[in-house]
């Protein structure tokens, strides 16, 4: 093999070069060959360069897999320990129980046995007296009888008058009620084996504050954990951890996050810094670093932050919806402007109170969402636009506004629902935020609920039983929450059918605790039971009495009736059995949103499906 052709990438001998290969490119074997040693040689470097890399991960993967074995030893060995003691926890019971036994049955027993001996000295000391006095007067002598009747006359007597103890001195009730049943539930669920298949390389953080943070001001990000094959985890409990420390000193920790596991797969990791300059935020998993992590971080005094997108938006969109914006000139108002109209006798949908004019002071609104009465004269008003609640009397002064624009929990990124708790907490849906936040009367952060599970709720109410339900209305669904967050149920999906919802918006409560929602798309306003049961539905697509053109409000009024905004229709509707009357005629501009009491009475057994004119109650609102 003299040849190389380099078409054919082979070697071959002269007669080759005038055969088969005799168009093709050859050349001396010997000028080819250091170019493909060269080569080779090259190739082998770059791949030995790669055994420190596999070195590296097979040490890695191998302590991962001891730190495994080491976790399921722990594991076996709490297993073993806890079920022993809990074996030497019965024998000692069973022990105890046999000795209080034992201990009661004797004491019965002596007692029975005291009596029992009484009982037996007494029958033999009757049959002795008897068979000496019977064999005297058979075969004794006068003189014998008369001996005899003098002896045995007193003996005899006092015998008939002793008393004996005939009845029992005790009973033979001893039994041993041994309740296994709550026991066994309990054994059949003790212990909770905890794992997830989370791994860093593949979990995601997103956020601003990965980048960027404003001194003195908290900042959040989410963690999504995912497994090695990038689908998501949807389990809790995972080991993630967060630091923040300078570039310039990383060796030195500035702050450690709180991390919040939200037992879904995702995890808010808050912070607060104190200090300006370049910062390392550093995101690990199980040890290991999340995708992208650590992170170059930037913190600036809060003058000099950059807005955030949703700022930038906000600006750039004006009433006309032409860019830019003209910021009129603030006027100071009062606290609340409000009228009154009162009269004696006011008419039928005669207006009789309003409160609010638009703005961004207090007792001013931009976008009302929901509104909600509690059962201490207060109004709350959930203010989607200038993200806050409102408070106010009965009467419409102004009480108190709480709530900061964030998407950590206790902020408000797009409050729509709001309803108030038997303990006169304020519940508000956030729409934006994806969840149900708590807070207390006067307005503190307690809980958020909901977070992962809702898609984009937007009415709530609370039942009769104290829970929570929440109108989903990107998910076309309602999820009924205990207080404390857990799900007690959900119903509902996207669909046109009676169990289906197109678009749900508000909900009610009546006292027979049934769940009254408007379904906007679907123009009707479904009823069910407390566990989520359909019963039954009304209304249809049209201008008519009892008909709809996108339902949002509904509330329930002190007599049961059911009180509904119907939107598209520009009108109130009050629905009660057995009359129809005309509607409220079209005069308001988009009614919205109705109040919700806090105990409002049921409506009528029986299927609403007449209508009553009705007077707005408290306020009007413009829809946007």
């Amino acid at each position: 093999m003299e040849f190389y052709c380099e078409s054919c990438e082979t070697a071959m001998c002269l007669e080759c070069t005038k055969g088969e290969h005799r168009e093709h490119v050859t050349v001396p074997l010997r000028d080819v060959l250091e170019q493909h040693k060269t080569q080779l040689k090259t190739q082998l470097d770059a791949i030995r360069n790669r055994l420190p890399q596999l070195t590296a991960a097979i040490e890695l993967v191998g302590e991962i897999s001891k730190q495994l074995t080491d976790r399921k030893n722990e594991a076996v060995t709490e297993i073993s320990s806890t079920f022993e003691e809990l074996e030497r926890a019965l024998q000692l019971r069973k022990t105890a129980l046999i000795n209080d036994l034992e201990n009661i049955y004797s004491a019965k027993q002596k007692v029975l046995q005291a009596q029992l001996s009484s009982l037996l000295q007494g029958k033999d000391h009757i049959q002795s007296s008897c068979s000496f006095t019977e064999q005297a007067l058979s075969h004794g002598s006068a003189t014998e009888v008369l001996m005899v009747q003098k002896q045995m006359s007193e003996r005899v007597s006092a015998m008939a008058r002793h008393d004996f103890p005939e009845r029992p001195h005790q009973n033979a009730h001893l039994d041993c009620q041994v309740e296994t049943e709550g026991l066994r539930r309990s054994l059949q669920n003790l212990g909770v084996l905890i794992t997830t298949a989370a791994v860093g390389h593949t979990s995601v953080a997103t956020g601003e504050g990965l980048r960027h943070a404003a001194t003195g001001q908290h900042v959040s990000v989410t963690v999504t954990t995912k497994d090695k094959d990038g689908e998501l985890v949807r389990t809790g409990n995972a080991a993630l951890r967060a630091t923040v420390t300078p570039v310039a000193d990383g060796s030195r920790i500035v702050t450690e996050p709180e991390v919040t596991d939200n037992k879904n797969g995702t995890y808010e990791v808050g912070y607060t810094l104190r200090s300006e300059g370049e910062f390392s935020f550093a995101l690990s998993l199980y040890g290991q670093p999340l995708r992208g992590s650590p992170f170059r971080l930037q913190a600036v005094k809060p003058s000099d932050a950059l807005p955030s997108p949703d700022d930038v938006k906000r600006r750039l969109k004006s009433p006309g919806g032409t860019a830019g914006h003209v910021r009129q000139k603030a006027v100071r108002r009062p606290s609340s402007m409000f009228s009154i109209k009162k009269k004696e006798n006011p008419i039928e949908d005669e207006l009789i109170h309003r409160v609010g004019t638009r703005g961004r002071e207090k007792g001013e609104f931009t976008n009302l969402q929901g509104i909600s009465a509690s059962s201490n004269g207060r109004v709350v008003v959930a203010d989607s636009n200038n993200q806050c609640i409102q408070v106010f009397s009965n009467d419409g002064q102004f009480k108190m506004r709480f709530g900061v624009r964030g998407r950590s929990p206790g902020q408000l990124q797009r409050p729509t629902g709001v309803t108030v708790d038997m303990n006169g907490d304020i519940i508000v849906a956030d729409y934006d935020n994806r969840w149900v936040s708590i807070f207390s009367s006067d307005g503190k952060f307690k809980n958020k609920i909901g977070a992962g599970r809702l898609l984009g709720p937007k009415g709530v109410a609370v039942d009769r039983n104290g829970h929570i339900i929440a109108v989903d209305n990107k998910a076309c669904c309602v999820f009924i929450f205990q207080s404390n967050g857990k799900l007690v149920t959900k119903f509902g999906a996207r669909g046109t059918s009676e169990r289906q919802f197109a678009g749900p918006h508000f909900v009610a409560v009546n006292n027979k605790n049934e769940i009254i929602v408007t379904d906007f798309h679907n123009h009707s306003v479904k009823v069910y039971s407390a566990d989520g049961e359909f019963l039954f539905k009304f209304g249809s697509h049209g201008e008519g009495n009892g008909q709809f053109n996108a339902p949002t409000g509904v509330a329930v009024d002190t007599n049961g009736n059911i009180i509904v905004a119907d939107w598209g229709n520009s009108r109130i509707q009050h629905l009660k059995q057995g009359e129809a009357t005309p509607t409220a005629p079209h005069t308001r501009p988009h009614p919205q949103h109705l109040i919700q009491g806090g105990d409002t009475p049921t409506a009528p057994d029986t299927r609403w499906g007449h209508t009553h004119s009705t007077r707005y109650r408290w306020g009007h609102t413009h829809s946007t």
